[in-house]
């Protein structure tokens, strides 16, 4: 989740919760200062009621169908112990005037006349119908909540964009530099010292890395050079060796098998080294390749080599695939999948090619269990070791999937090693 995204999930859940107290808050003062005036209303009205009783003066009509009522009524003397002297209450009243019902304040109190008899006085206010000023407080509190919400969040969007205008600056160049080749220099002027830190600090590091990096080339290439000049004088001595002096067959063999190995660590040491430049970023030019082409021109070459296991190979071209790659980094993919397809595989095998506008899945047939999916690409791992794999292979294949942004996956169904390579839309094309 963005961070823009994050701060206004959370924004918008504090305002929640703050906007809903507020609203029960207002609600409840709203109702306490109605029932404060509507009370203070009714007590003096029961006085004034209470006043002419004692004072035996005429009494005002008992419902005048407008703004309230009263009603007195005779009780015996134990009512006063079991009810309270002063009672207020919320109840619905009928107005026959209006033949209906309203809600109102009522207030009911106990007193003595002049004759020492009970009585219970009833007096009631209309008021306002609490279910309504609770939708119009609804209401309002909504619209007051999405007009806030709407106008906070645009201002927080306005002002983070706005302040952290020098951060995405920054990461879309982090984002397009590329070690290795020549970048852009990063411009970045801003007045906020954090983000000038945050420059000086990527930038230092960007130069530390290209240091290590040209480093790391010289001794890679250094490293190679003074590997394969020694194996290459081993491999002629030995040759030379075989050609000019009289040897035994068991001294032929041995230097046969001495020369097999050098060969071996020859391959090895090139492996090593071209993996190490797909680590490194050292083929940064695409061109456009044809997937076909590359597997036909290859599997011509590897029928030839193993044509003594009798291999057959079935080629399924569902649609053209065409994709931006390196060149040598494309064959070398495709190379080390159809040389595992064709090492790993049993006498009288089948290698199955299958290709789509954006997949290209090679499967081979073994004797062997399923592998660890989770080992494979692992470098020197092999599983179960063949004559003439390095266990580079699949690391190699591996690398240049991450470098490229392609998805593999290894699968084992019904006898068969399937390999399938899925390329993501930015590095296909059509014809």
């Amino acid at each position: 989740m963005k961070l823009i995204y994050r701060i206004l999930l959370r924004l918008s859940i504090v305002l929640s919760i703050l906007l809903t107290g507020w609203a029960l808050y207002f609600y409840v003062n709203i109702i306490n200062e109605v029932n404060d005036e509507t009370d203070d209303s009714l007590e003096d009205f029961s006085e004034m009621i209470i006043k002419r009783v004692l004072t035996g003066q005429e009494l005002p009509i008992y419902d005048n169908n407008t703004n309230n009522s009263f009603y007195i009524q005779e009780v015996d003397e134990t009512y006063p112990h079991s009810h309270p002297n002063i009672e207020y209450l919320d109840e619905m009243i009928f107005i026959s005037e209006k033949n209906e019902t309203e809600p109102a304040r009522t207030l009911k109190t106990i007193f003595r006349d002049r004759n020492g008899h009970y009585l219970l006085l009833t007096v009631s206010f209309p008021t306002i119908d609490k279910n309504d000023l609770k939708e119009a407080v609804l209401f309002w509190i909504v619209l007051l909540y999405i007009v806030l919400l709407v106008t906070i969040l645009a201002v927080n969007v306005w002002v983070y964009y706005r302040s952290m205008r020098p951060l995405y600056t920054l990461l879309h160049w982090f984002d397009s530099y590329t070690i290795g080749t020549k970048n852009k220099p990063l411009k970045n002027d801003t007045n906020v010292q954090e983000f000038r830190q945050l420059n000086e600090a990527v930038t230092r590091h960007t130069k530390r890395t290209e240091a290590a990096f040209e480093l790391q080339k010289q001794f890679i290439g250094n490293a190679s050079h003074e590997l394969q000049t020694p194996l290459a004088i081993c491999q002629n001595r030995l040759e030379i060796l075989a050609d000019s002096t009289p040897l035994t067959e068991e001294q032929l063999d041995e230097i046969i098998k001495t020369q097999q190995t050098i060969r071996q660590a020859s391959r090895l040491n090139k492996s090593l080294l071209f993996l190490s430049k797909i680590d490194n970023r050292q083929f940064p030019e695409n061109t456009r390749i044809s997937i076909q082409t590359q597997i036909k021109a290859l599997l011509e070459d590897f029928e030839e080599i193993y044509a003594h296991r009798n291999i057959s190979v079935i080629l399924s071209e569902h649609a053209p695939l065409h994709v931006f790659m390196h060149e040598a980094l494309a064959s070398a993919l495709v190379s080390n999948l159809l040389k595992n397809a064709f090492v790993h595989n049993t006498e009288n095998g089948k290698i199955m090619i299958d290709i789509t506008e954006s997949q290209l899945s090679i499967s081979n047939t073994s004797d062997d269990n399923p592998l660890n999916d989770k080992q494979i690409f692992e470098r020197f791992y092999q599983g179960h070791k063949k004559k003439g794999s390095s266990g580079l292979g699949l690391s190699i294949v591996d690398a240049i999937c991450k470098m490229y942004q392609i998805a593999i996956q290894y699968d084992f169904r019904k006898g068969f090693h399937t390999f399938i390579l899925t390329f993501p839309k930015k590095n296909r094309f059509s014809r």
